[in-house]
């Protein structure tokens, strides 16, 4: 990451959890909750290697043993993981992009955040497989919400993808959200959650919108506004041509009747002052 900006001009940011403890004047590698959930979940990858397959069997999501009473699935699924790898990916993520976030939010509402993704992700999850017995494990759901988060605080923030590519934090949320969308509709990369992922990007999005927050994050389909008014500003412009054409023929056809009277008009004059007749009743009636 390059850089420090993006919270001075945003006053609704906080910055401070001193309640915790901590001073995010001084800044700290590891806040409390983004502390507390490195432990959690390295706590519980270590008894899932002593458990064998009994712990994701029992806290995996699992949308049909949801739908029979195993709610707590919704909460439990996000503190597993499918191994060493996918751990250390999550756990990196949430250590680089939320501990920025818990300095400025204050732990609770950082930590009240990222279980709300997590256990929202686990609710997409579920209504878009019902019925599937395979569980879903892992904090991917509650980690998209955070990148969502980091990208509408730190808008112009440069990453550097795989330590060598720069983009901005806004752009990368754009794409790794298109990217899970194109994914999750061709299913082109089975054994991976894109609906959880989605699902966190979205329940993210509507609590921070929820929230009364303001960012500098791109609005949704604002490039749709754009367009509709380049359109309505081009069409405009169209219709002052055709009038400005219209008048000016009209000032000839009268012209002609200064000349020659009326009844020596040719059928295509006569047309075109009845054109500027009902133009012109047309537009009384809309004033």
């Amino acid at each position: 990451m390059d850089g420090r900006g993006g919270s001075d001009n945003m006053p609704w940011v906080r910055n401070d959890w001193n309640a915790d403890g901590g001073d995010s004047r001084g800044g700290s590698m590891l806040p409390p909750a983004v502390k507390g959930l490195l432990i959690a979940n390295g706590i519980v990858f270590v008894l899932q290697l002593f458990s064998g397959n009994t712990l994701v069997q029992y806290g995996g999501l699992s949308p049909l043993r949801v739908a029979h009473g195993a709610i707590w699935q919704l909460f439990t699924y996000m503190f597993l993981h499918g191994g060493f790898l996918h751990l250390v990916f999550n756990m990196f993520a949430l250590w680089m992009f939320g501990r920025e976030l818990e300095h400025d939010w204050g732990t609770r509402f950082f930590l009240k955040y990222y279980l709300v993704c997590g256990v929202g992700a686990g609710v997409v999850t579920l209504l878009a497989l019902w019925g599937q017995t395979i569980p879903t494990i892992g904090a991917s759901g509650a980690i998209f919400g955070i990148l969502l988060a980091y990208g509408m605080t730190y808008p112009d923030r440069y990453i550097y993808l795989w330590f060598f590519l720069p983009i901005k934090a806004k752009y990368m949320v754009i794409i790794f959200g298109g990217l899970e969308l194109v994914a999750s509709i061709n299913q082109t990369t089975p054994g991976i959650g894109h609906f959880t992922h989605l699902g966190g990007l979205a329940v993210g999005f509507l609590y921070l919108k929820a929230s009364g927050r303001r960012w500098s994050f791109p609005r949704p389909l604002a490039w749709l506004g754009r367009w509709r008014a380049k359109h309505k500003a081009k069409h405009l412009r169209r219709r002052w041509d055709e009038h400005r054409e219209l008048m000016e023929a009209v000032d000839r056809v009268l012209d002609r009747i200064n000349e020659v009277g009326y009844d020596q008009l040719t059928d295509d004059e006569k047309a075109t002052l009845e054109r500027a007749s009902r133009r012109l009743s047309a537009e009384s009636k809309n004033r």
